[in-house]
């Protein structure tokens, strides 16, 4: 039996077997919760703490600018919606973001405008890029937080992040950035870039799904988003999920230390998939190729296809890949995203974002281009119906 190909690890990747094992010990003896002061909430304590600790030193940080979250959702949230909230009453006013990112931070921003603030959006050019001249425009003295998403989840395409959070530093804004699919990526260090808050989401290291973390910068004004206890300095009440934690850190020193290793070797998969694709399909359009892009992410469209049709039938053939972001799964219209970059709705509605990763090697990208080409071969025979066709 032909083996399946996962493409789609921007959107989960697999646990990784290191992060298991760290993590198991806390589903069993060292149960404890980690604000009991007795040996088994010590010893949880302890292990959360260390969790921290090296989580921050993944990210250039001090411990106590780690807030662990249950992803990037929260994170992105948390961000937004607890800086304005802290600022509210001011002469700061608006939350502004980028009409590309993710939707968790597109929702933020609009509650932001529900509760009585301005919702400002930064123009991208065709690639997918937001200038310095852009930014600019809309980032002032009336700005309260600016967010910008470091590595788009969709088109892979790299934002000049620290240039962005200086720009906003000198109007005395604060500065978020999405890093979820960029920790790993590119460099994220909170020591060489001024952003002050910085969201990045386990699952998409090799951790478990449902644990993240949020960088906050000492001094940045941030309101919480719950109320309860005093875990966390009162930033994130509830009890901690140690193991998870435990887990993050893990996968997080993983990504880094195969950072190089791993950039060099998507790089490669990402551009062979490119170069076999328009080799076969020269009509084929890959969305952000005039820009930086991480190593991870290919988007592309095949004109004159339906990318719900091309993604069930890839499935059938044991190819998994997705049509943009997974929480727009199930979306009948065109990426926002690629609507944004200024792309036509026929070449948005055949775009496939394929996702290199762990379990990606040069034979899946092999067999996939064979797929899609007989696919498209098939799909634009004489008289062929696309719809109908029996793939």
């Amino acid at each position: 039996m032909t083996q399946p190909i996962y493409l789609d690890h921007a959107a989960t990747t697999p646990v990784r077997e290191a992060v298991m094992e760290a993590m198991a010990p806390y589903f069993g003896a060292r149960f404890g919760n980690p604000s009991s002061v007795h040996r088994w909430g010590r010893e949880a304590r302890v292990a959360l703490d260390e969790a921290r600790e090296r989580v921050a030193t993944c990210l250039g940080a001090h411990a106590d600018e780690v807030c662990f979250t249950s992803g990037g959702t929260e994170g992105d949230n948390f961000a937004i919606l607890g800086t304005w909230r802290a600022m509210r009453g001011g002469a700061r006013v608006a939350a502004m973001t980028t009409p590309i990112e993710h939707k968790a931070v597109l929702a933020a921003v609009h509650q932001v405008a529900q509760e009585g603030g301005e919702e400002r959006l930064v123009p991208v050019d065709a690639n997918g890029r937001v200038t310095a001249e852009a930014f600019a425009r809309l980032c002032d003295e009336r700005t309260a937080i600016a967010s910008v998403m470091w590595v788009n989840n969709e088109v892979g395409v790299v934002q000049d992040v620290p240039a962005l959070a200086e720009a906003a530093k000198a109007v005395g804004a604060i500065f978020h950035t999405d890093a979820v699919q960029a920790f790993g990526k590119v460099p994220v260090n909170a020591q060489a870039t001024p952003f002050d808050l910085l969201a990045i989401s386990g699952h998409k290291l090799g951790a478990p799904k449902g644990i993240g973390a949020l960088f906050i910068r000492r001094g940045t004004p941030l309101a919480p988003m719950f109320h309860g206890g005093s875990q966390d300095r009162g930033r994130r009440p509830g009890t901690e999920n140690v193991a998870f934690a435990v887990g993050l850190a893990t996968a997080a020193e993983l990504t880094l230390a195969e950072h190089a290793t791993e950039h060099a070797r998507l790089s490669a998969l990402r551009d062979r998939f490119e170069r076999l694709l328009a080799a076969q399909l020269p009509d084929v359009v890959i969305h952000g190729a005039g820009a930086t892009r991480a190593p991870h992410i290919s988007n592309v469209s095949v004109p004159g296809m339906s990318s719900e049709a091309l993604l069930m039938a890839l499935d059938l053939r044991g190819i998994a890949c997705s049509a943009g972001s997974a929480c727009q799964s199930g979306s009948t219209s065109a990426s926002h995203v690629l609507t944004a970059m200024g792309v036509a709705p026929d070449i948005a509605n055949s775009a496939l974002r394929l996702s290199f990763g762990a379990l990606s090697t040069e034979a899946c990208v092999d067999r996939t281009v064979e797929a899609l080409t007989a696919l498209a071969s098939k799909a634009r025979a004489p008289q062929a119906v696309f719809e109908t066709v029996d793939f």
